[in-house]
């Protein structure tokens, strides 16, 4: 049994991570802010050990946890539209973020991951080039800046504390749980009872990976890297080989739906950055997880999603 340490444990990605931790018979000790309203979605199991306090505070579950084998970094404020572009929230994120670091070290921790973003990138050739770890970053947003930055700040840190450090760059991940704002929560929960869905044009390139394939990659990470010698800190594309354009992932959804609800494209306002296109390289992730391959297509983890909805309106009437 290994200690696990998961910040961000209520989300939607970290929550699923420390279940699949649990499944695999370890502790996952839980970084949770005092008086949390997400509680309800900590994994229930009796290897779950929720620790309170913030991320500036990560030194202080030092003396509570003892000791722990790899600390999970999955914690991040400001991610709202108000907030996103906020210079003074995101550079308290990236010193929450250090704090976590420096308890890691201090927990005798092996490894360190934490999660980056596919918006760290920016803008890619025309919208239309391959995204790869190795390539130069020109964020968009104080969001992007902050999470590169924490990435570049943390790379020699934990160099110098020997333990072996993966920068996690998500793309788009989906699944029960979601965000529900999200474009394939909002399609999931709106078409099957015949709703209207405003969407934007959609005719950039997108990829979405199933939540269970996600963990499942950064479970494998892990088991790859724990036991190897310290190497400088990498970031890695965690994203599906599935890459199209978005409207052809809409109109899947649509038809995995029944062909219920309405589609309404060119009516959503884009965000600032704009119909910015994605495609991830995945050939860092693949060979650093000795060849992981996704279980999940899309249409298995939308019938899946479909399914779930489904059931949770039926409890709801």
């Amino acid at each position: 049994m290994e200690n696990i340490v998961i910040t961000g444990a209520t989300g939607f990605l970290g929550s699923h991570l420390a279940q699949w931790f649990l499944e695999q018979g370890d502790r996952v000790y839980a970084l949770v802010r005092p008086g949390s309203a997400k509680l309800q979605y900590l994994p229930e199991h009796r290897n779950l050990i929720p620790v309170y306090g913030t991320m500036e505070e990560a030194a202080d579950c030092v003396e509570e946890i003892g000791h722990a084998d790899a600390w999970f970094h999955f914690a991040w404020g400001g991610v709202n539209r108000e907030e996103i572009d906020s210079p003074e929230v995101q550079a308290g994120n990236i010193r929450g973020s250090l704090a976590c670091v420096e308890a890691a070290h201090r927990l005798g921790c092996r490894v360190f991951m934490d999660a980056g973003s596919r918006v760290e990138y920016g803008v890619i050739e025309d919208g239309r080039g391959v995204m790869t770890e190795e390539m130069e970053c020109s964020p968009v947003n104080e969001y992007g800046k902050a999470k590169l930055e924490f990435f570049r700040q943390a790379v020699p840190v934990c160099e110098r504390y020997g333990m072996n450090f993966c920068h996690l760059r998500f793309f788009s991940v989906y699944g029960y749980g979601d965000h529900p704002w999200s474009i394939i929560s909002t399609l999931v929960r709106e078409l099957p009872r015949g709703g209207r869905v405003s969407l934007s044009a959609c005719r950039h390139e997108w990829n979405f990976m199933y939540i269970d394939d996600a963990v499942e990659a950064v479970g494998r990470l892990y088991e790859q890297v724990k036991d190897k010698p310290c190497k400088k800190g990498a970031a890695v594309n965690i994203a599906s080989r599935d890459t199209r354009v978005l409207k052809s992932f809409v109109e899947e959804v649509f038809e995995l739906a029944g062909k219920r609800g309405t589609l309404e494209f060119g009516t959503f306002v884009q965000a600032k950055e704009g119909a910015l296109s994605i495609r991830p390289d995945v050939s860092r992730m693949e060979a650093m997880t000795d060849g992981f391959k996704e279980r999940y297509t899309f249409g298995r983890g939308i019938t899946e999603m479909i399914k779930r909805e489904m059931e949770h309106q039926d409890e709801e009437n």
